[in-house]
């Protein structure tokens, strides 16, 4: 489909290119030299994903997302706090990544899980030998991997099950030959068909989708970005990771060099504004809405990293005759790099024991924000 490019000098747009111009500058400077710039960058990140999900219509506590991505769930995790720590790696695969990456063709491909399938196949299971048997294990390369051996011999034990059925199958319409006239084998896309579009071309829907990125590069930068997620909402590319547009404007303001020293945290903005807005028919309307949100991000990351400052400050002046090889340092480090805390977390973190993580989390005065007796959580607010 074509996507039209709004005129940059529309009187409705002007205002809100402005703020979000003048917010986002603001926040790119003072984030690129902050003294907590580290934690608000990470802090950043586990706000944005469960902002996402929130955009979505979807519900994730930041505190379980948290202690998922430590590793130390309090219950099984469901399947929104699956999809928001999937946004977590995402988010942080483009911080790592060259500003630029992720609006390429193999940088789009590699985020959607397209390329390295068979890669990745072949590093966990490893790569089958041509003189064995179609019965036999195949002999693998020593690559280091420690359950190469058990992979292998899965694949070999579905190969056997394959082969059984089809021959089953095959001799059940050999027996009665109107069961293939009349049932003839399904095939994959068939039976798909039912729970997704047949005809959904997410490679054409991508290119149509990057087709945008010229006349963004012709607009101002807050208002090529805005122009490219509305381009992403009308398009939809992909059927799965529709989420990933939004990540997709902090890499391109990135690319930009509007905000070069973080990926922007643009649905924690966007959540703020009213769905009747995001979702208007009106595409002026649309495009004020995410210029808004790019804007209230700026302002609510200046917020934060005023907060994160005085609270370093305050933890800092209780540290301060403590000994050199105190643990006190790194807790706060920690804290400010953390919406919440456990004790496990800092036990693990920090090697000591989970009595001395409540001593220490005692000591430095950090704010117990759970508000109960098991699982307690510490953390600047």
């Amino acid at each position: 489909m074509r996507y039209e490019t709004p005129d940059p000098l529309h009187q409705t747009l002007l205002p809100g290119i402005i703020a979000a111009e003048d917010g986002l500058a603001r926040l790119d400077e003072r984030a690129s030299r902050h003294a907590v710039a580290d934690g608000f960058r990470e802090r950043g990140q586990f706000f944005d994903a469960a902002a996402a999900l929130w955009v979505a219509g979807e519900l994730v506590h930041v505190e379980d997302l948290v202690l998922h991505d430590s590793h130390m769930d309090t219950r099984a995790p469901s399947h929104e706090l699956t999809i928001a720590h999937a946004v977590l790696r995402v988010r942080r695969r483009l911080e790592l990544a060259e500003p630029g990456w992720a609006l390429t063709s193999p940088g789009l491909n590699a985020l959607r899980g397209e390329p390295g399938a068979a890669l990745a196949n072949e590093n966990y299971c490893g790569a089958p030998n041509a003189h064995t048997g179609p019965d036999e294990t195949p002999e693998l390369a020593d690559d280091g991997n420690p359950l190469a051996s058990e992979f292998a011999e899965l694949d070999a034990a579905l190969s056997r099950s394959q082969r059984l059925l089809d021959f089953h199958v095959g001799s059940l319409q050999e027996a009665d030959p109107a069961m293939s006239k009349e049932r003839p084998a399904a095939e994959p896309s068939g039976q798909l068909g039912l729970l997704f579009d047949e005809e959904w071309d997410e490679a054409a829907r991508l290119d149509a989708w990057r087709g945008v990125l010229v006349a963004a590069d012709q607009l101002p930068a807050c208002l090529g970005a805005a122009v490219l997620y509305d381009a992403w909402e009308r398009v939809e590319p992909l059927r799965r990771q529709h989420w990933l547009g939004s990540l997709l404007v902090g890499a391109y303001l990135r690319s930009r060099g509007k905000v070069a020293s973080h990926v922007l945290a643009f649905n924690s903005g966007l959540k703020t504004i009213r769905h009747e807005r995001r979702r208007s028919k009106d595409r002026l309307t649309r495009l004020s809405a995410f210029l808004e949100a790019m804007a209230v991000t700026a302002d609510l990351g200046l917020k934060e990293l005023d907060r994160l400052s005085l609270a370093r400050t305050q933890m800092e002046m209780r540290i301060k005759d403590r000994r050199s090889n105190s643990n006190l340092p790194g807790l706060i480090d920690l804290v400010l790099s953390r919406p919440i805390v456990s004790t496990a977390m800092i036990a693990r973190h920090l090697s000591v024991t989970q009595r001395g993580a409540l001593n220490l989390v005692r000591e430095l005065g950090v704010r117990e924000i759970t508000g109960r007796g098991r699982y307690r959580g510490w953390g600047v607010i």
